[in-house]
């Protein structure tokens, strides 16, 4: 297994300690969430839904159809495979016999 690497490209195996004079980093605890009102919670919804951009009839339409094609594709594609490792199955199983 590889030792660790440092920045000054020596390798360590030891446990680190931090630089003699390295500075601590404290971290505050987060301050109370405010409480939301139903009626500002429900306006704040209506303004999301606004900016939800629907899809036109074509742009579904032309997915829709996508998404059969892809279906059909897949649906041939693991058919054929399925047919092939049946052929091979029997060839296998007949040799042994």
């Amino acid at each position: 297994m590889a030792k660790a690497k440092t920045p000054g490209g020596r390798r360590t195996s030891g446990p680190q300690s931090a630089p003699v004079g390295a500075a601590t980093v404290t971290v505050d605890q987060p301050s109370p969430k405010k409480r939301t009102s139903p009626a500002q919670f429900f306006s704040q919804v209506q303004a999301e839904f606004r900016k939800i951009n629907w899809p036109s009839r074509k742009e579904t339409w032309i997915t829709s159809v996508m998404v059969f094609i892809m279906v059909i594709v897949a649906a041939t594609f693991f058919w054929i495979v399925d047919a092939a490792l049946g052929v091979a199955f029997r060839y296998i199983v007949a040799f042994g016999s």
